[in-house]
């Protein structure tokens, strides 16, 4: 393949992905990640600032998708009716590509602990992003971090359940995160 191909990014993630898998993030090198991806050292580089970034390459276009489902929830809508909305606008970002990994992406993340760091700092974003949305549309501010935080618990469950099914569809994505944000709320509301 040659260094100028389009798809440099994808082919890069896919890679690392395969890599991480196959030997363990630790012992995986830039210099393999990018022969593998058939892309240059310095190619790599240009889409990424190191190979712990790779597992997180969507992370701010998953914030923008729930932000703006946020943002585009009808006037009435409760945060988590706003929150429901942004899981779904999001899990439009879940594509074949997030389907072949997904499985692989979870192991190689729940073996490394500095990847398990790194998801949980993504997950820190996520919440902040849902929170400034909700924020937007005049949530106090309280709420709209609880709301934030149960739409990320949510959005880790539905994705868990969606990495184990190999023929689960994007549409199924969204629906299982509406159906974990529906069982958190009847959860928080068993606490009181």
């Amino acid at each position: 393949m040659g260094r100028w191909e389009p798809g440099a990014r994808e082919r890069l993630v896919m890679a690392a992905v395969d890599l991480f898998h196959e030997q363990g993030y630790d012992e995986t090198t830039v210099t393999q990640i990018a022969e593998r991806a058939g892309v240059t050292k310095s190619t790599f580089f240009r889409h990424f600032p190191d190979k712990r970034e790779l597992l997180v390459a969507g992370q701010a276009a998953m914030s923008a998708l729930l932000a703006e489902g946020i943002r585009d929830a009808p006037e009435g809508a409760g945060p988590l009716d706003a929150v429901a909305l942004g899981l779904r606008r999001a899990a439009t970002a879940y594509g074949p590509m997030s389907r072949e990994i997904a499985p692989r992406m979870a192991a190689v993340v729940a073996a490394s602990e500095e990847l398990r760091q790194r998801s949980a700092q993504k997950s820190v974003g996520l919440a902040a992003a849902m929170e400034e949305a909700l924020m937007a549309r005049g949530v106090p501010e309280v709420v709209a971090r609880l709301a934030a935080e149960l739409g990320v618990l949510a959005h880790h469950r539905a994705f868990t359940r969606w990495a184990a099914e190999p023929d689960a569809t994007t549409e199924a994505m969204a629906d299982y995160s509406v159906e974990a944000l529906q069982d958190l709320r009847a959860a928080a509301a068993a606490l009181a």
